[in-house]
């Protein structure tokens, strides 16, 4: 169970990681027309209800929604299955992901990037061998962060996946469950682990982040 919640974790981090770190850079260094509106959309996840948008995952991905139509005529199946945990925890987690490689991202000073173009490199070429060094803590900080929210997920995990032993438990699913079964010891056994896998992964990912301070000091260093 604590297996299949950090493997379908790590997935989901791995999944929303490119599209996260495209619109993150998108919103660190680029304006345009309606950047407000993706902002504002990109962290909905973090101030609804889980459950809200659970289902409103299970809305566009049941067998009656838009996507699970299509989904059925290919026979895949999402709802009640592991693939519908992975969605779930991806979602969830994006917000927290973009936001912090957003901030990662704008700690790296653009003159620098301007410096590597002016001497000829690609943008692509300065994105990965300057951007991306330069905010490799914040980076891994985020990824560590949008994990910990994945072994956490809930609301949005039970709407769409339900609990099926072996299947979709994760772990907050299976403190529920030994809540729901009057498994007291059991659920505090659980609710250990969770504790502390949570507080070692903030902490890891505090460390990662540096503190403000530190941050604040070199940028300005590097724009003097």
């Amino acid at each position: 169970m604590v297996g299949f919640t950090a493997w379908v974790s790590a997935a989901s981090v791995a999944v929303i990681l490119p599209p996260g770190l495209a619109l993150a850079w998108l919103l660190a260094r680029r304006e345009w027309r309606g950047k407000s509106v993706v902002e504002t959309l990109t962290a909905l996840p973090l101030v609804m209800p889980p459950v809200a948008t659970g289902l409103i995952l299970l809305k566009v991905l049941g067998r009656r929604g838009p996507v699970g139509r299509w989904l059925e005529s290919m026979d895949v199946e999402i709802i009640f299955t592991w693939k519908a945990v992975l969605i779930a925890l991806s979602v969830m987690s994006f917000p927290l992901l973009v936001r912090s490689l957003r901030t990662a991202l704008e700690a790296v000073p653009p003159r620098l990037e301007q410096v590597a173009q002016t001497l000829g490199a690609r943008p692509w070429k300065v994105f990965l061998t300057v951007t991306l060094p330069l905010a490799r803590r914040g980076l891994l900080a985020g990824m560590v962060l949008a994990f910990a929210r994945s072994l956490g997920e809930f609301g949005a995990s039970i709407t769409l996946a339900g609990y099926i032993a072996g299947e979709t438990g994760t772990l907050a699913l299976e403190i529920n469950q030994a809540i729901l079964m009057g498994e007291d010891s059991r659920a505090l056994e659980l609710l250990g682990v969770s504790a502390l896998l949570a507080f070692g992964l903030v902490w890891l990912s505090g460390w990662l982040s540096g503190s403000p301070a530190a941050t604040t000091r070199a940028r300005r260093a590097a724009s003097a």
